[in-house]
């Protein structure tokens, strides 16, 4: 059902691009904005992980640095039939994870210091589990064609802002029209790339709580999270922002009522249900 859903969402993105694409008065617009979006995402895919790491602060261990993550994590590839990944510690006492990686054979599993104060084993080899998920939903290949799309969606309304406004004005193009392509589409490509984002960490719950056969041990990590960031939130900064959509749960705590509408994550309550209900 989340991967249906995916499908549904990321149509619906790829539709809306080719409705705004139209208004340009051509094709050759939209072709070089896509192309355009497509190169910055190329670069992202290929150098994401290393971005990542980087802004969170997180540096390798060795597995005679700590061997008991090591046998965690490798216990849990082992399960989801992954490669083992390379694994990070993130200096930082706000409990949270996170995963990274083009594919499989390059990806990084990063924890912080704070997550293995709060958590029992069990706890963390579930939210462990969890990251797996995402290397073997192959959520950052996802998350590249959905920046692409969206990408180009933000440079062509940019684009058809600045040709209304200096441009002069364009008899064939419906100003009704114009108007919804330059304020709506943007916002609609941004909710539908978040609903997108959502939906793969409910896939990763899905995937990460079959592979380790333990719900209940994801859905207590979360529990215990959503305590621990509102205690020991990290501190917002562009820097965080930017990568704060991979981290398991929202670093900075917070999102509640209209805030969950423009929120990478999921309510933790629901992904808590549907994970009980998993029981």
């Amino acid at each position: 059902m989340n991967v249906l859903k995916t499908t549904v969402l990321l149509a619906a993105l790829t539709g809306l691009l080719v409705a705004i694409g139209g208004l340009i008065g051509g094709t050759g617009g939209m072709v070089l904005f896509l192309v355009l979006a497509g190169a910055m995402n190329f670069f992202a895919y290929w150098f994401s992980d290393k971005m990542a790491l980087r802004m969170a602060g997180a540096h390798e261990v060795t597995e005679q640095q700590e061997p008991h993550l090591f046998a965690m994590v490798r216990e849990v590839a082992q399960l989801s039939k992954m490669p083992m990944p390379r694994v990070y510690v993130i200096q930082n006492d706000s409990p949270n994870a996170f995963a990274t990686g083009r594919n499989p054979q390059h990806a990084v599993v990063a924890v912080t210091t704070g997550i293995r104060r709060i958590l029992t084993d069990r706890e963390l080899r579930g939210v462990l589990g969890h990251e797996m998920g995402h290397v073997k939903n192959r959520d950052i290949l996802t998350s590249s064609i959905v920046a692409t799309v969206a990408g180009a969606i933000q440079l062509i309304a940019q684009s058809l802002m600045f040709s209304s406004l200096f441009g002069g004005r364009d008899d064939n193009r419906n100003p009704l029209l114009t108007l919804v392509a330059i304020l709506i589409a943007p916002m609609a490509a941004t909710l539908i790339q978040l609903g997108i984002s959502r939906q793969r960490e409910y896939a990763a719950d899905r995937t990460g709580a079959d592979v380790t056969g333990d719900p209940e041990s994801l859905a207590s990590a979360l529990e215990k999270l959503q305590r621990g960031v509102a205690m020991r939130p990290m501190e917002e900064t562009p820097v965080q922002e930017a990568v704060s959509a991979l981290y398991i749960v929202k670093p900075f705590g917070g999102g509640q009522g209209m805030a969950n509408l423009f929120s990478t994550h999921p309510p933790l309550e629901e992904r808590i249900r549907r994970l009980r209900d998993m029981r």
